[in-house]
């Protein structure tokens, strides 16, 4: 069984200075509030681009919390909140509002009963499969404490609460409104993630690529349409279709170099209605995910081309693609990482604090850094109870994937550990109060 939490608590390193970050004693105090905080963000998720009440939410708890103002309404429903304390660099700290069209079914005494109707008019079932409701307690968290120990550190805090991660557009529509025109320009740009697979009260770190880039793709294959007993007076769509989806895979197999990370996964395929009738069309969604931006366009081309090629083949008309949500690769600053990790490492114990290696998933983090110009760094925060992690690496069942509707991080423990390392990588980038630089 996991230790308790004030066991877990106690065998962390204190603090040698209030710029070490959230103390225990300080945890414990503020914890039950801020998980029935987490309780309530999980019972009432929201979908990408319709988080008003978690928005709302959010901007009552850092009113609440006294930082210095509070913006709604940027990007969307994002918020931007600011803690204004003399002299020092900005650092901006994110979270992430939505949640996903997935029916829960961990158990849990608060579990998600929400329904509603998404964008296309289907009825869907929302739960925080992501973690986005972890992240949002540490991120109120953090900003408690940043605002109770003013007299510990200089410097302005960027507190940002993002709509439409899931989408990867919350980032970029609340650059496009402004964010860093009307608010100040962070030095420093810092979140963390929820991992599926990372024990609770240790963190993972990755310098350089930590998450891909992502393009989502739109494909309608077009055919003639007909009677199933007479293919020959038909353009089939759905063979066609079938065709294309082995074809994709030969952009990754054999055009993009084996060095480099690529993936193309065709993760919907419809068309037709009944057994004796060929459709006129077939659509197709498809992920690509890279780390280089000319893999991207390899990608894309080869799409690109084996969808028009196959139908001139099929002397069917021309496919229809269509290029949706895109965000580049999340890149952690090597210099930012090596500064930070020693702090975590102060905070958390060196044991707690492990690399990892990139993966394929994606995040719109990444566009905070503007290509580079702002040192940025997403570390993981594992949520898996120690005995359970323990059993899985033993060939015990499996642990549930992040988007899983199986997806119950341990959270108490995960959001002290949370707010513990977010405050001491924040601290670590400002510098004592009275002093300029550090």
């Amino acid at each position: 069984m996991i230790a308790p939490l004030v066991v877990l608590l106690a065998s962390l390193p204190v603090p040698i200075s209030p710029l070490s970050g959230a103390d225990p004693t300080w945890i414990e105090t503020n914890l039950d509030g801020l998980i029935d905080l987490y309780q309530h963000l999980h019972q009432h998720p929201e979908l990408s681009n319709f988080e008003e009440q978690t928005a709302a939410r959010i901007a009552r708890e850092l009113h609440e919390v006294g930082v210095d103002e509070v913006s709604p309404g940027i990007g969307g429903h994002g918020v931007v909140a600011l803690i204004r304390n003399g002299d020092g660099p900005t650092v901006l700290v994110r979270t992430d509002l939505d949640a996903l069209p997935v029916v829960e079914d961990t158990g849990l005494p608060f579990a998600s009963t929400v329904t509603t109707t998404d964008e296309s008019g289907e009825t869907v079932g929302v739960m925080h499969a992501c973690g986005h409701d972890v992240h949002m307690t540490c991120f109120v968290g953090t900003a408690r404490w940043l605002s109770e120990h003013r007299d510990a550190w200089s410097g302005t805090v960027l507190l940002v609460a993002q709509p439409a991660e899931e989408r990867v557009s919350g980032a970029r529509a609340m650059l496009n409104d402004g964010l860093y025109e009307r608010f100040p320009r962070p030095d420093f740009a810092l979140a963390l993630h929820v991992a599926s697979d990372a024990p609770v009260g240790h963190v993972a770190y990755c310098a350089g690529p930590a998450l891909a880039s992502v393009s989502s793709v739109d494909i309608t294959v077009k055919g003639k349409g007909g009677h199933g007993a007479y293919p020959h007076r038909t353009v089939d769509p759905i063979v066609l279709a079938a065709s294309l989806v082995m074809e994709l895979q030969t952009i990754v197999s054999r055009e993009v170099a084996p060095t480099d990370p690529a993936v193309v996964t065709v993760g919907s395929i419809q068309g037709g209605s009944k057994h004796n009738i060929i459709p006129p069309e077939v659509t197709l969604q498809l992920t690509l995910r890279s780390y280089k931006t000319e893999v991207m366009d390899q990608l894309l081309d080869g799409i690109q081309r084996r969808a028009q090629g196959l139908a001139h083949a099929h002397n069917a008309p021309d496919p229809i693609i269509t290029i949706g949500d895109n965000t580049p690769p999340t890149v952690n600053d090597p210099d930012l990482v090596a500064r930070i990790v020693p702090a975590l490492e102060t905070a958390l114990g060196p044991d707690r604090v492990i690399p990892t290696t990139p993966v394929m998933g994606a995040e719109d983090f990444g566009l905070y850094s503007l290509d580079g110009a702002i040192p940025g760094f997403m570390f993981w925060l594992g949520t898996v109870p120690a005995d359970r992690f323990a059993d899985a690496q033993n060939g015990g069942e499996p642990l549930p994937s992040l988007h899983s509707p199986l997806f119950a991080p341990d959270a108490r423990p995960a959001v002290a550990t949370g707010i513990r390392a977010m405050t001491a990588a924040v601290a670590e980038l400002l510098p004592a109060s009275g002093v300029k630089d550090r």
